[in-house]
């Protein structure tokens, strides 16, 4: 999973996470197929019943597991634990002895005989209490069952593999209830509305394609030829995909167009579960990407505004894992063994430079300014020095599994991007500008592709051969090597220095102090007696006024939290229209805005004389 960790400021700071899923692994060459049934619609005690129907086996004995963890996810999750009442029979309905080995394990004698596996399984999205890395299931990457309502299956937590089988043909049916409709970017080759029927041709590509089954709310749009699918579960429809979808479509079309040929991805999912604060349900937010579809998890309290900000910012990312390591990536990943994983060196690459690209592309396509990009890195530079600055990246990853290195995991999306930000500016030092690591990336995607992993150990030497030697040293001393990064050396290339900076503050925040409360008897949004903001003054809004909307849309104090999430989208200057009521009656106030300002130390721009290189940075 590229367990990506956000601050999220609802009332309090919520945890976020993102995940990854990778490509297949190859066993032996798929002759027979592993038929599966998997029934939501008789559900009993919270559980979905499975069925596995095996090809005809050779062998006395077989071992049957769930994995311990999945590609992505950088945890162990046991999802056997899941599982309840699993039991073997033989062709005469008999059953069969089965031995539990471990959590995730069952070994069946007699398999020559072995007609099919049936056992129950829990979801994990009502047991889980902590939002905390490594405490439990990323939601993300885990599963739920509420009957008739929802039902979110990461295939992984419902389907087992038989040992050294993974890459036999899996058919997979669902019954379903008529009225819930399964979002997916596999193929359904059943007509009909009850049952659905889908094929891979390997085990990993199942677990590669997460399903979820709900009241259809979903919207389709093409991008570049690429068609995404978007679909949403919110419980009590707060929200919906179509009042969700202009952010995302405007995100993915950005992003498309930043990546030019790189991608060639026909269909893309995304998956998004909206979950309640007030019950027991999912907790870890974020979000886990796939091959052609991301699931995502966030409370369905979060106003419309915060939300769709969330879903650019971790989808962006989920997105980009296509280039990495869903299309470039090592033996590690392309031969995945789910129950006993070896972890690859290069989590800088597959989660760091993701990470440096889903904030690159948007200053490259004007979603944000250079400053907010500047700051951006400045954040990473603060969380990353609250990590181990000496560890050495590649030793952290391939060790990410267990301690010390499991701690230092989300440093791959603060050390890790800030890798991938230096390595851009060596290259596009060297080259006067005309190339970046997104150049790299591509000439790595031809080299090898989703289908050709590469040696661990041979990584870092290619790479130096499609660069510069500059950058083989980079590797070599901050990458592999324990040598902490010197972050102003790479920005002063470029022309940006530390120095102090001016930050816009809340437009209804003067000196950490809300100029709104609400109006005791009506509840609509009151101007507090106390000192007003340069926004408020400029418009001659006075204290005791009640705020009725801005630029046509209204808000009361239900929906104060949009109103501070949209103010802080104006900008120095921008032309406001607010409607107000004084004394009873309402009155249009017309103006420009003037906004507050807090300095503060960090990256600008100052180097006139690194412009063009700047701009190759940011912009080419």
């Amino acid at each position: 999973m590229n367990m990506k960790k956000i601050m999220l400021s609802l009332a309090a700071l919520i945890t976020i996470y993102s995940c990854k899923s990778v490509s297949p692994a190859v066993n032996e060459a798929p002759s027979k197929e592993v038929k599966v049934n998997i029934d939501l619609v008789n559900v009993t005690n919270d559980k979905v019943t499975v069925t596995v129907t095996p090809p005809q086996f050779t062998e006395h004995e077989v071992i049957f597991h769930l994995p311990k963890t999945v590609p992505g996810t950088y945890s162990t999750d046991n999802y056997g634990t899941l599982v309840d009442n699993l039991k073997a029979f033989n062709k005469k309905g008999k059953e069969i002895e089965v031995s539990k080995k471990d959590d995730n394990s069952w070994v069946i004698t007699s398999s020559e005989s072995l007609s099919k596996i049936t056992y129950e399984v829990n979801d994990t999205y009502d047991t889980e209490k902590s939002m905390t890395f490594g405490k439990g299931i990323f939601s993300p990457a885990g599963s739920n069952i509420e009957a008739g309502k929802n039902f979110v299956l990461n295939n992984h937590c419902f389907v087992g593999y038989f040992e050294n089988k993974t890459d036999l043909p899996y058919n997979v049916t669902i019954a379903h209830p008529a009225d819930l409709w399964g979002a997916t970017s596999l193929t359904d080759t059943n007509s009909s509305n009850t049952v659905d029927v889908f094929y891979t041709q390997r085990y990993n590509e199942l677990v590669d394609n997460p399903i979820m089954y709900g009241k259809p709310d979903s919207v389709t749009f093409t991008v570049d030829g690429m068609e995404i699918l978007f679909s949403v579960y919110s419980p009590t429809r707060k929200h919906s995909a179509k009042s969700l979808s202009a952010d995302l479509e405007k995100t993915m079309r950005a992003q498309k167009k930043f990546l030019g040929a790189i991608n060639n991805n026909k269909k893309y999912t995304v998956l998004l579960y909206l979950s309640s604060l007030t019950k027991p349900d999912a907790r870890g937010f974020g979000a886990l990407e796939h091959n052609s579809s991301t699931t995502v998890c966030f409370p369905e309290v979060m106003p419309s505004a915060a939300l769709g900000e969330q879903i650019k910012d971790v989808v962006s990312h989920e997105f980009f894992h296509i280039v990495t390591p869903l299309g470039v990536h090592s033996n590690e990943i392309h031969y995945f063994d789910f129950n006993n994983p070896k972890m690859s060196k290069h989590l800088w690459m597959y989660e760091g430079v993701t990470e440096y690209f889903a904030n690159l592309f948007q200053v490259n396509q004007g979603l944000i300014n250079e400053d907010e990009f500047y700051n951006r890195m400045v954040e990473k530079i603060k969380h990353a020095k609250m990590m181990n600055d000496t560890m050495s990246f590649t030793t952290m990853s391939a060790n990410v599994l267990v301690e010390p290195y499991k701690d230092q995991y989300l440093n791959v999306y603060e050390k890790g991007a800030l890798i991938g930000m230096c390595i851009d500016i060596i290259i596009r030092e060297k080259s006067n500008g005309e190339r970046g690591i997104l150049d790299l990336m591509q000439k790595l995607t031809h080299e090898y592709g989703p289908t050709k992993p590469f040696n661990d150990d041979e990584l870092f030497a290619k790479i130096t051969e499609f660069t510069y030697p500059e950058v083989g040293d980079f590797l070599k001393n901050h990458v592999e090597g324990t040598t902490p990064i010197n972050y102003e050396h790479y920005f002063a290339k470029v022309g940006v220095v530390n120095g102090t900076t001016k930050k816009a503050t809340n437009p209804f925040i003067k000196n950490s102090t809300s100029c709104i409360t609400a109006e005791p008897n009506t509840k609509e949004i009151l101007i507090r007696d106390t000192e007003l903001t340069n926004f408020l003054n400029a418009l001659t809004i006075k204290q005791g006024d009640i705020l009725v909307s801005i630029n046509g849309k209204k808000y009361t104090f239900e929906t104060i939290s949009d109103l501070m999430t949209d103010v802080e989208k104006i900008k120095e200057g921008d032309a406001v229209n607010v409607i107000i009521k004084r004394n009873g009656k309402e009155l249009e106030l017309k103006g420009k805005a003037k906004l507050d300002y807090t300095e503060s130390k960090g990256y600008k721009f100052l180097d006139t004389s690194k412009e063009m290189l700047k701009n190759a940075w940011l912009k080419k």
